[in-house]
Parts: C-alpha cells; sequence; structure tokens
C-alpha cells in the first residue's frame, strides 16, 4: 500500500511539538528530544545531538525498531514491521510521527527481526545443488 502526502497530512499534527524521551538500551543513555507532529522522530532526535542505531532510513530494515512505552505515533510508511509487530507495540523511529508526547525504548535489531522473520528461516531441507552449488 503506498501513502500520498494527503494520507500522511490526516496523521500527522504539524503544529504540535512533542516530547519524545528515547531510552537507549544498548548504551544506557536516556535522551528527550522535541519533534514537530509532521516530522520523523529520527530525523528530529538527530537534528538535536542524539545519536541513535539506524540503517536504511525509509523504513524496510529493523534497525531503528523501538518498543513504545507510553503515547501514541504513527508509521504509515513502515513496511520493515508487519501489522502483528505494529500491534504489539514495536515502531521505526526513521518513519515514524509523533502523534502524542511519547517513552519508546530502543530495541535489539536481531530480536526484532528475528520476531518479524524467524518463523520462516530454518524451517526446510537443504539440498545440494543450484543456484548454491558451485562446483
Amino acid at each position: 500500500m503506498t501513502y500520498s502526502a494527503e494520507d500522511r497530512s490526516s496523521t500527522t499534527e504539524p503544529d504540535r511539538l512533542f516530547r519524545v524521551r528515547i531510552h537507549n538500551r544498548q548504551k544506557g543513555t536516556v535522551h528527550e528530544v522535541q519533534v514537530p507532529g509532521d516530522r520523523y522522530i529520527l530525523h528530529c532526535s538527530e537534528n538535536q545531538g542524539v545519536t541513535l542505531p539506524f540503517s536504511c532510513r525509509n523504513g524496510a530494515c529493523t534497525a531503528c525498531a523501538v518498543r513504545v512505552l507510553d503515547g501514541q505515533l504513527a508509521q504509515p510508511e513502515a513496511m520493515g514491521l508487519s501489522p502483528g509487530l505494529r500491534d504489539r507495540g514495536y515502531a521505526l523511529l526513521c518513519v515514524s510521527y509523533a502523534q502524542s508526547d511519547l517513552v519508546v525504548e530502543t530495541q535489539d535489531e536481531d530480536e526484532v527481526y528475528e520476531l518479524q522473520f524467524g518463523r520462516y528461516f530454518g524451517k526446510g531441507k537443504v539440498r545440494r545443488g543450484l543456484p548454491l552449488d558451485e562446483d
């Protein structure tokens, strides 16, 4: 599903400034940033001097994954998270818009990746032959 600028404007509040508290589990730090409702949380955090994990910046991987502990956000472009993980409170900061004051906690990328895709890997038999066999 694609989202137009109109779709995004219905989920964001450009005139509102929200307080986002980010618990960085990997570094044991806590940061608080101010984020307009129509700007990505990751981008605004970086502009305020906060270094957070990221990779693709377009919602396709899980490097910037967080767990929402309190508050609401919109992430219409987060194709790297299943609806099930979103329902469980996971979000991707690179494509998330604050809709209220927030408290989030960074997650381990491998942990989120396993939750997202783990059930699909290692279930089938490995057999010799193309395309992996180069002999």
